[in-house]
């Protein structure tokens, strides 16, 4: 066994428990940090693998930009920071989710086994530098535009969320 290959069991590890807290937990914060801890240490593994440009792009646009949206959907909804009794789930079905779960799982490792088994394929992916020509070349302009949409979304949602609920400005909606 290599260094590399303890690595990313290591990495592999962190990634999957971090996974697992991040869709057990009953706080809703909490489980947006477990997901940025599972996406970096999966951007972890791509290093480990070689795949430095992979890693990079994960780190940017899931760890940076998606748990950032997640979290200010958190905050913009009013959503609950504390366990909540009216968000709990019943532990039939936590059960019932955790069979589904694992029968998907299972499925989807037969299907994978079965149709690749111990069989070493080489991917020709054309490289990074292939890639970086055709991203920042024909596509960056898309790229660009996308940006812009979301930084305006996210300001008319912050736009929206200070606007008064109530006929008044009362939080509740009941006029005094």
């Amino acid at each position: 066994m290599t260094t590399y290959d303890v690595l990313f069991t290591i990495a592999g590890t962190i990634s999957v428990a971090a996974a697992l807290l991040a869709v057990s937990t009953k706080h809703l914060v909490h489980s947006a940090l477990w997901l940025i801890v599972s996406l970096a240490s999966l951007s972890g593994c791509y290093l480990v693998l070689g795949a430095e440009f992979v890693a990079l792009v994960q780190l940017l646009v899931y760890v940076g930009a998606i748990v950032v949206l997640v979290l200010f959907a958190l905050m913009l909804t009013r959503a609950p920071i504390g366990r909540s009794a009216e968000h709990d789930t019943s532990r039939v079905q936590r059960a019932a989710a955790l069979v589904v779960g694992a029968a998907t799982a299972a499925l989807l490792a037969s299907v994978l086994i079965s149709a690749f088994g111990n069989d070493k394929k080489r991917v020709n992916g054309g490289g990074t530098h292939l890639l970086a020509a055709r991203l920042f070349g024909s596509w960056v302009w898309p790229f660009e535009v996308l940006s812009a949409l979301l930084l305006v979304a996210l300001v008319a949602a912050l736009a929206l969320a200070r606007l008064p609920i109530g006929p008044r400005g009362d939080a509740d909606g009941v006029p005094r």
